[in-house]
């Protein structure tokens, strides 16, 4: 009996290293928790398009949207962990397990980390016919009737309703939030002039900030955006210490074999090498995370600081889970 138990392990074990050394030879999907067209979208196939010439396997861009990228990242969790099912994910991921009551997933324990990719803050814009002519008229102007301002955010727990959180904190005032099932739809809105306000990456306002489509009041980053030298921060309005930024970060389902998740971070590693990719992320305001401090155990320890202070930022805040 012993012998057929010791048997079955072995070849287990066996069967999956071959399948870790064969790895990939299919396509590869990457889980994208938010809508096409926004930021995460945007540099998740500009990482998956490098990926894909490295590992000889198209990368798949798959997105998932709802729920404040929570159901997403429940994919995710629920995937085989063959490493053929990967999520991209930012600071929304840590927040959300103070936020969510009922999330199907450990936010800490159920992903196995691939590695960091980016961060930079968010620009706080508005449609073109919005009053207000810089950051100090906008911020009085949500003082007093924040209620009858929509902004627009990419549901609960995203980073623009963390941003929204952090300015009615801050104004002791309270605004109109309006959900979208991720910034991308929401931008064009706030194109539109259907959307009053929208706290949003970097990546996806500057093209928009660049042809004039909407206007930008401030950075959420304590020293201003290169990118944006003439838009100040809201640090710099009077509301010091306001400071609200962004990281992505790749992960695979928890027990992904280790060969697999080298494979991964070895690839993702070229991408972030890749000059394209480099100046893409230069021209639309977002950093890399430094090299030798972006692998998976780097990515891990982060993800664990990020709950921890997201739970205490949202528990001073008085923000309830729901």
């Amino acid at each position: 009996m012993f012998a057929r138990v010791a048997l079955a392990f072995a070849l287990a074990v066996a069967a999956g290293s071959a399948s870790a050394q064969n790895y990939p030879d299919r396509p590869i999907t990457l889980i994208v928790p938010y809508a096409a067209g926004g930021p995460s979208d945007s540099i998740a196939r500009l990482i998956g398009q490098s990926m894909t010439t490295t590992l000889g396997q198209t990368v798949v861009i798959e997105n998932v949207s709802g729920a404040g990228g929570t159901a997403g990242a429940a994919r995710v969790a629920r995937a085989q962990n063959d490493g053929y099912t990967l999520l991209i994910h930012h600071v929304a991921l840590s927040a959300g397990a103070s936020l969510y009551k009922s999330l199907t997933y450990d936010t800490v324990n159920d992903f196995a980390p691939i590695g960091l990719v980016n961060y930079g803050p968010y620009v706080l814009s508005a449609k073109k016919t919005l009053p207000p002519k810089d950051i100090a008229e906008f911020l009085a102007l949500v003082k007093t009737d924040g209620r009858n301002i929509s902004f627009g955010t990419a549901g609960n727990g995203s980073g623009s309703h963390l941003c929204n959180i952090f300015l009615e904190q801050a104004l002791g005032t309270k605004v109109n939030q309006v959900p979208y099932r991720g910034t991308g739809p929401a931008m064009n809105d706030l194109v539109a002039g259907q959307l009053d306000v929208l706290c949003d990456q970097t990546t996806n306002s500057i093209p928009h900030l660049q042809s004039g489509n909407i206007k930008g009041y401030a950075v959420t980053s304590l020293a201003r955006s290169p990118q944006l030298p003439n838009t100040p921060t809201v640090d710099e309005s009077g509301i010091k210490g306001f400071e609200v930024t962004v990281w992505h970060a790749l992960y695979a389902p928890k027990g992904t074999a280790q060969p697999i998740i080298e494979k991964l971070n070895a690839a993702l590693e070229v991408a972030l090498k890749d000059e394209k990719v480099l100046k893409t992320f230069e021209d639309l305001g977002t950093a890399l995370f430094p090299a030798g401090k972006r692998g998976p155990t780097d990515l891990q320890r982060h993800l664990e600081a990020e709950v921890a202070k997201w739970r205490k930022v949202l528990a001073d805040a008085g923000v309830p889970p729901q």
